[in-house]
């Protein structure tokens, strides 16, 4: 299967939501918009970060919009995010869609955070060089409480 990646298109909002709909995805994720079911607040959403300075891609899987993935924040604290859909997961699609996405924003050190018991997205960030750096707690939107989370760093060389 071919991974790749491209700038978001508006088209590409429709799967997102669909995506991050999912009951199972958004809880495994845990963390995400505040109301992904409201398509306005949901497209509100994807427009804030598109007028950022972020750098937000769709994942491709031979093609077909396979999720998105993203750096986002300040210099310095710059985090990674990702969402796979769930007919993709264990596929080696998250993998390869983060690596591509590193290639393309060299800065480090760059964060990311993971729910604590969502292993398979701790895995993705070890295989790319991400480390555990600290534990938190976190306010998960998909589980209405807070939640351990696991933050993650890949430093600079």
């Amino acid at each position: 299967m071919e991974i790749t990646l491209r700038a978001v298109q508006d088209d590409d909002l429709t799967v997102f939501h669909r995506q991050m709909t999912d009951p199972e995805a958004a809880r495994m994720a845990a963390f995400g918009p505040e109301d992904p079911h409201d398509p306005q607040a949901f497209a509100a959403y994807w427009q804030r970060l598109r007028d950022s300075s972020d750098v937000l891609r769709t994942v491709l899987a031979d093609g077909t919009v396979a999720g998105s993935a993203a750096v986002y924040g300040v210099a310095g604290e710059r985090e990674v995010t990702y969402w796979i859909d769930r007919a993709y997961w264990g596929r080696g699609v998250a993998t390869a869609a983060l690596r591509a996405l590193l290639a393309q924003v060299p800065e480090r050190p760059l964060y990311a955070r993971a729910a604590a018991d969502n292993g398979a997205s701790l895995r993705v960030l070890e295989k790319c060089g991400f480390r555990e750096a600290a534990r938190a707690r976190g306010y998960a939107n998909a589980r209405g409480r807070e939640i351990e989370e696991v933050v993650l760093v890949l430093p600079a060389s």
